[in-house]
């Protein structure tokens, strides 16, 4: 399999589900809708919701549903970089190559369109054709996945409140399995669980999770200090430049690389009771730590 063909066919299999769930920009409050929109099909890899479709092809056929599910691991994740660009958290001017949201819509209305790309994924899978413990399940997967213990907004805290402070091991890791980890491992694990996954198969996907989520935290922080602006569609340089605790910051360039290869390693081995049903998965870590952008 050519991982880019697999990643462009899913690709737009989720930007044809996200058209469908997504009010149009002429829904009333126009507004509100455009800065939405502005932002969710500004381009990305789609990386989370493709986990989720290739972690279900690992279980069986993916059920009915599953597009949309993936969805709100999209929704979700483009509401968080609506916030974290904004002037009060990390200040950024450039998201996927273009201006960010709150620089065309104004302050208020991206805070706005971030919480409504949240509250959205939610009700995705509030409805999704699928059984009704299966919803609840990935429901509260996706909360957990965004909250205070453990999640996005828990990572974000720490990532805030570590500005300046010396870099410290714990303190990164806290930081990063929270801030970006949690979502990637639950993106597997919300496509394992819509496709029925047993707890074995969820295990060993979340350790998956795991490994490819600090795994793409490494490579961010070292794409940060090692491509332009240009290249990673965001402003480059700003790790260093807002004193954050990174991995390079913490263990040099060099053994950052070769930890992200060690985790890679984690990640594949991971999978080793899936055969070839998990190809998939083991070329998207495979693209994950050796990508350029």
């Amino acid at each position: 399999m050519k991982i880019q063909d697999y990643l462009r066919r899913q690709g737009e299999r989720i930007q044809s589900e996200l058209e469908r769930l997504v009010p149009p920009e002429s829904a009333e409050p126009v507004t509100i809708h455009k800065a939405m929109r502005y932002s969710l099909f500004a381009g990305g890899k789609r990386i989370r919701p493709v986990l989720a479709l290739a972690a279900a092809e690992a279980i069986s056929a993916p059920p009915a549903g599953m597009e949309a599910a993936a969805c709100s691991l999209e929704l979700v994740h483009t509401y968080s970089l609506i916030h974290d660009d904004l002037p009060a958290l990390d200040n950024d001017d450039l998201r996927r190559g273009r201006p960010t949201c709150h620089k065309v819509f104004g302050e208020a209305m991206a805070i706005l369109a971030g919480d409504a790309l949240l509250t959205l994924a939610f009700q995705v899978l509030a409805e999704l054709p699928v059984d009704a413990s299966r919803r609840i399940e990935m429901t509260a997967e996706l909360a957990r996945a965004a909250g205070t213990v453990g999640g996005m907004i828990a990572g974000q805290v720490h990532d805030l409140e570590g500005e300046g402070l010396p870099p410290e091991v714990s303190l990164l890791e806290r930081i990063h399995r929270a801030k970006t980890g949690a979502l990637l491992r639950a993106s597997v694990r919300i496509g394992a669980i819509c496709a029925g996954a047993s707890r074995q198969q969820l295990d060993d996907l979340s350790r998956y999770g795991e490994h490819i989520g600090l795994a793409f935290q490494i490579v961010d922080d070292l794409l940060d200090i090692e491509q332009s602006s240009e290249q990673l569609g965001k402003t480059a340089g700003k790790d260093a430049a807002q004193h954050k605790i990174t991995f390079p910051a913490v263990y040099g360039a060099a053994e950052s690389h070769r930890m992200a290869e060690m985790e890679l390693t984690k990640a594949l081995a991971s999978l080793d009771s899936f055969g070839p049903q998990a190809g998939s998965l083991r070329e998207i870590a495979e693209l994950i730590v050796r990508r350029n952008a």
